[in-house]
């Protein structure tokens, strides 16, 4: 074991009130000047433009603050975060948090970028539209497959629009009432099940056997002539590969279905697996995991869906054409599915992937996957062998495992009353954010799933498992240190971490108002 340097880590901690309480009235940021006489004439009433229902009867209940009160208040909350670029977020896995390079931010903050706009015309958008097109030909080589969009929004939007295509395709011919199931396994991303059902099928969730993925006797059990297609996530989350996928695939297909194959945890596959040799008729990557452009509060997600020639007509519009001479976007269609998500999808999410994979080419692909499949493998290396109370999940049927692995504390738990949510607090005290547990169900008890890039040097995946180490450590000898964490962060241990009666819960200010008598 190397010895643990422990930083000097505390997080800033502000006594800061949120914005609406900060509110003065009659504070302003920016005055915004009135319409010019001049102007005026030109446009008339510009308010009598808008329809009556689209009127507000009042003002927007809206804190009213100067520019520097609300500069001073975001930048204190900012130093009460950690992320990325402040700490080594081995943790989150299954999310593939890696480095994303700072010239492809200079990229997307261009203000050839930035100032475009969605409706101007493909003349004055060649640039950008050539971008797109350029990018479907790299990720139709990723994949193996004929077509892609960028539209959807993430890896959720992505499998609903794997699952809309299939609706769809069977609606063509005439089977829609007939292929009414879509089967999937247990640790595939839930997504892979809300998403079908959302389209309004019946999913048939499979159980993993003791080699920790489900058998061939299990699917064959549940396909039918009712099934539609099967939803399958290829490493699961537990980081296990399915060898016989391809069996899977074959099983489905010759019972009428389609495979639609989620790739959102490709960062140990590149250049070595594509979705076209799994037999994948649909697939989804999320550029922002393993293509590199970052995560960010549910706004710059964006899932490349990639689909087989027969499928492409289903896909979501507009999309981009060449025509030999210039790039123009066509908005027919008239089997698309229809939009998913505004214009052509998050763009800064393809410029940054884009640049990513040309800065690296198709052999550096290759040497991300192997990296990572490395540093993987070295820490769970000393994982097993140095962190008290950690066990692997399927550690003897299935011992290899891709770019991740899922652990459990449930020895620790057993023999010190310390649980994973325990682990997982204490951490910050050592400078690093929560990991990720799992997704649920809780199959694996006690679990924790971290993902060491190709991002992570050796020196910081050693900080990270040394930090486990001396926190699993007292656990054995002074647990109460461990319950009581954490310490150097902005606020101590919460009563209820996980907020379980929603009558509590105020996501809005309207809320807490109405909740509080406020209103």
């Amino acid at each position: 074991m190397s010895e643990l340097k422990k930083r000097n880590f505390h997080e800033a901690q502000w006594d800061e009130s949120i914005i609406y309480e900060q509110s003065v009235p009659g504070s302003r940021g920016v005055l915004v000047p009135d319409v010019s006489e001049e102007a005026s004439k030109v446009t008339g009433d510009v308010s009598a433009l808008m329809p009556a229902s689209l009127k507000r009867k009042q003002k927007p209940d809206l804190p009213e603050l100067a520019q520097p009160q609300v500069l001073r208040h975001f930048l204190r909350l900012s130093q009460e975060t950690i992320g990325q670029d402040l700490n080594v977020d081995i943790g989150l896995g299954t999310c593939t948090m890696k480095y994303s390079p700072k010239i492809n931010e200079q990229f997307v903050r261009s203000h050839k970028f930035t100032e475009m706009h969605p409706y101007q015309d493909d003349e004055t958008s060649q640039g950008v539209l050539k971008l797109i097109y350029d990018f479907e030909q790299i990720m139709k080589e990723i994949s193996g497959l004929d077509a892609v969009s960028f539209q959807p929004g993430g890896g959720g939007q992505g499998i609903y629009a794997n699952a809309a295509v299939l609706k769809q395709y069977f609606r063509d011919r005439g089977e829609e009432n007939q292929r009414t199931q879509i089967i999937t396994t247990i640790l595939s991303h839930p997504i892979d099940s809300a998403a079908p059902a959302t389209k309004g099928f019946e999913v048939i969730s499979l159980y993993p056997e003791a080699n920790g993925y489900p058998s061939i006797e299990a699917l064959k059990a549940a396909v039918s002539e009712k099934t539609a297609g099967i939803f399958i996530t290829n490493p699961e989350d537990t980081g296990v590969f399915n060898p016989i996928i391809r069996e899977f695939v074959d099983i489905v297909h010759e019972a009428g279905g389609l495979c639609v194959c989620d790739m959102a945890d490709y960062n140990g596959l590149f250049g070595i697996v594509r979705a076209k040799e799994l037999g994948a008729d649909l697939c989804h990557f999320n550029l922002h995991k393993a293509f590199s452009s970052p995560h960010g509060c549910m706004g710059p997600g964006c899932a490349a869906q990639c689909v087989s020639a027969e499928l492409e007509k289903y896909l979501p519009r507009p999309r981009v054409r060449f025509d030999g001479k210039k790039y123009y976007t066509d908005y027919g269609g008239e089997y698309s599915i229809g939009k998913v998500r505004q214009f052509h999808g998050s763009l800064a999410a393809v410029l940054r992937a884009y640049a990513w994979i040309m800065s690296l080419g198709k052999d550096g692909l290759k040497t991300v996957a192997e990296t990572a499949i490395l540093n993987n493998n070295y820490m769970m290396k000393r994982m097993l062998t140095e962190v008290k109370g950690v066990s692997m999940s399927w550690a003897e049927e299935a011992p290899n495992r891709l770019e991740q692995v899922r652990y459990s504390f449930e020895k620790l738990y057993k023999d010190t009353g310390v649980s994973a949510e325990d682990v997982n607090r204490h951490l910050l005290d050592f400078g690093f954010q929560r990991f990720f547990a799992s997704h649920h169900p809780l199959i694996v008890p006690e679990p924790f799933t971290p993902e060491p890039t190709e991002s992570y040097s050796k020196a910081d995946i050693d900080e990270y498992v040394d930090a486990l180490v001396q926190i699993s450590n007292e656990a054995y000898t002074t647990p109460e240190v461990v319950l009581n964490a954490p310490y150097a962060g902005p606020i101590s241990k919460l009563e209820n971490d996980h907020i379980k009666d929603w009558r509590e819960l105020c996501v809005t200010w309207r809320a807490y108002k109405k909740q509080n008598g406020l209103a």
